[in-house]
């Protein structure tokens, strides 16, 4: 029996995640009977390379948008907002990459292997969270389940393409620039230098708030996706590096149960969608540059928390375009053709 193809939009397809999400529809032979980039008005006609294939971009408008059975949207909070609905009264399940439906009561936010059942009782939205979160939640879930959370402290090293294709060039060109002894431009993406420094900021700070909105997501989108209550202690400081590809994270988890090192080890190596890399005596440990590209996250540096007995220190790092976005929303909608669930509003 020949498998049902699904007709497939990716909103945002000429952004640095869009472009991504098209590379792995192809890499994971999704059953995609048509694939339709759209964009702006200003990529309008622009064509795309998608495996042996040219598509050209459509803008988004009531008549382009009629036949689309699911849509992954990595536009932009402001579009999704507009847009987002408009698919979903034309029949599409919209998986949305941005952080604008992240919190509705309504919108399950889910991690593919971690709580895929929740995308059955979408409404015709789904939301990816943020890749921070993603990240992190790849070895915070399993732990959970297995001893329980009682308090997790994560510093985040974030890479410059969490913030797009101008962040990476600003990199590029500060870079060299310093390099070559010559004067750095005046920074436009970012608040200050990225080049050879180190941004204590992801994002803004609100008024008010001590906290960027990128620990905010964090700490919320954490609490959602596993059910957390306020009585589990969630702490996020979030950093900036010059980085191009791949999200560090330090993760420090006091558990309910005991849980040592060795036994940590054994449930992450088990799990879904993670590589242990963990002989640091020897060099061997997750670094950004290895886990560019790929799709799992890479976990090492699991060590007891000397002040605390039921506490781990953990290391991970996982390509924020890959699992971090592009790949989840991609796992998420195979979920729904696989389970039957596009027809879902629950």
């Amino acid at each position: 029996m020949a498998r049902r193809e699904y007709r497939v939009g990716v909103l945002g397809a000429t952004g640095a995640v869009g472009t991504s999400i098209l590379e792995v529809l192809g890499s994971r032979d999704f059953p995609a009977a048509e694939i339709v980039p759209f964009a702006s008005e200003r990529s309008a006609g622009k064509s795309i390379e998608v495996g042996d294939s040219l598509l050209k971009c459509r803008v988004p408008s009531p008549e382009s948008i009629q036949g689309i059975e699911i849509l992954i949207s990595s536009a932009g909070g402001s579009v999704s907002a507009e847009w987002a609905p408009k698919f979903v009264e034309a029949g599409a399940v919209v998986i949305d990459n941005t952080s604008y439906w992240r919190m509705y009561d309504e919108v399950p936010l889910v991690v593919a292997g971690v709580n895929s059942e929740a995308a059955e009782h979408h409404r015709g939205i789904i939301a990816n969270p943020n890749c921070t979160t993603m990240v992190m939640m790849m070895a915070l879930a399993p732990i959970h389940r297995a001893a329980g959370l009682e308090r997790l402290i994560l510093s985040s090293y974030q890479a410059v393409s969490g913030t797009g294709q101008r962040a990476i060039e600003e990199l590029r060109a500060q870079s060299a620039a310093i390099l070559a002894g010559e004067e750095v431009a005046a920074p436009d993406v970012y608040p200050h230098q990225i080049a050879f420094n180190v941004l204590p900021q992801v994002e803004s700070f609100k008024d008010g708030d001590d906290y960027t909105t990128e620990e905010r997501k964090v700490m919320a989108e954490s609490r959602k996706i596993l059910g957390l209550d306020e009585q589990v202690g969630i702490s996020a400081t979030c950093a900036r590096v010059p980085v191009v590809s791949g999200h560090s994270e330090s993760l420090n988890i006091q558990t309910t149960e005991d849980l040592s090192p060795d036994d940590c080890r054994q449930l992450l190596a088990a799990a879904e969608g993670i590589t242990v890399s963990d002989s640091p005596a020897e060099g061997i440990y997750p670094m950004a540059i290895d886990a560019a590209g790929i799709d799992e996250v890479l976990v090492g540096r699991i060590r007891r928390d000397p002040g605390h007995e039921r506490c781990l220190n953990l290391w991970l790092v996982g390509d924020n375009l890959r699992k971090g976005a592009a790949t989840n929303a991609v796992q998420v909608a195979e979920l729904l053709a696989e389970n039957g669930w596009l027809g879902n509003r629950a």
